[in-house]
């Protein structure tokens, strides 16, 4: 994985020392929420808010009907990489009650930026355990947030987050079976990607019990792209497949491919858009469960889709990003 980094290429490491100190305030403080809000924003931003008129709805007023974590925790950027031309991933270290669900989101609070930023986690919850780290793959846009993450975020940045979202993959070991469909357009591979990484820890856990804790079923990704220079964690993704070629399977499609694809990746790429019959192929009404993440047209017409093909609207899971 990504372990400090220069230009594209980095080995990041964890400065941690920051945030044992940061623990030690926040647990000092009845509430650590309003307090660092306060700080990071300024006490004129809630009134900047209220006070602004025919704009474009805001990540906090979109989710505000969505699950939150009522803890807002201080983090710190301990790795920076070039995940495409038009995509930075973040490693962060994160206070030690941090927590969160594969496919969940981040309220992302910035000293000195008004607009709070909403991202969905990459990395699985396993990582965190493992290494205190949580990781975040932004594009390049304008937005405050992801602009300030392109051209000003460095190592030792420091930023405050809030976990949220209804959309995760959170099996206990007592669930059924069930096998996961997933579909990504862009950067909507995020919060997907996030699942077939905890879905690969699972699958170590079980092997490692001897099939006792999980029952995991399979996991097909359809994963829609311009081209393969946009498509993110790709390496990753096929070594995935081929440590469980039993259980993992994925389609890259791409849509404006020009320069001649990968040899290593020939085997996945599809030209054009995902089909009815690669869905068709993949859907059981019974067992499949399926986690949909990118432009809402393209969630509307798979859902739609999937709906005809048979499988039942509770078992169609999905994430609108604007």
């Amino acid at each position: 994985m990504l372990s400090v980094l220069t230009g594209s290429r980095a080995a990041m490491s964890a400065p941690c020392w920051f945030i044992r100190s940061a623990a030690r305030s926040l647990s000092r403080q009845s509430s650590a929420t309003a307090p660092l809000c306060w700080r990071l924003l300024g006490p004129g931003s809630a009134n900047r808010r209220s006070m602004a008129s025919k704009r474009q709805m805001d990540h906090l007023e979109r989710t505000a009907s969505n699950y939150r974590q009522n803890a807002l925790y201080p983090a710190q950027v301990c790795g920076i990489v070039d995940e495409s031309e038009t995509v930075k991933r973040l490693r962060l270290a994160v206070h030690p009650d941090f927590s969160f669900k594969a496919g969940q989101w981040v309220d992302f609070f910035i000293p000195g930026v008004e607009k709070v930023g909403g991202f969905s986690m990459c990395s699985s919850p396993g990582l965190l355990q493992r290494e205190g780290v949580v990781e975040l793959a932004v594009k390049y846009t304008t937005h405050p947030p992801a602009h300030w993450i392109h051209t000003v975020c460095a190592v030792g940045s420091r930023v405050a987050m809030r976990v949220g979202g209804n959309f995760y993959f959170d099996p206990l070991p007592s669930d059924p079976s069930a096998d996961l469909l997933l579909v990504a357009g862009g950067v909507g591979i995020n919060p997907l990607y996030s699942i077939l990484l905890h879905t690969s820890d699972l699958l170590h856990l079980s092997r490692s019990s001897g099939g006792r804790d999980h029952r995991i079923g399979s996991a097909h990704l359809c994963y829609s792209a311009k081209n393969t220079q946009e498509l993110l964690f790709k390496s990753s993704i096929v070594e995935k497949c081929g440590e469980f070629p039993d259980k993992f399977s994925c389609n890259f499609h791409v849509t404006q491919q020009r320069a001649e694809v990968e040899p290593r990746l020939q085997p996945f790429v599809q030209s054009g858009r995902i089909t009815e019959e690669e869905l068709q192929a993949k859907v059981d009404p019974q067992r499949t469960l399926c986690y949909l993440c990118g432009p809402p047209p393209m969630i509307e017409a798979i859902s739609n889709t999937l709906t005809g093909l048979g499988l039942p609207k509770d078992r169609i899971l999905f994430e609108k990003w604007w």
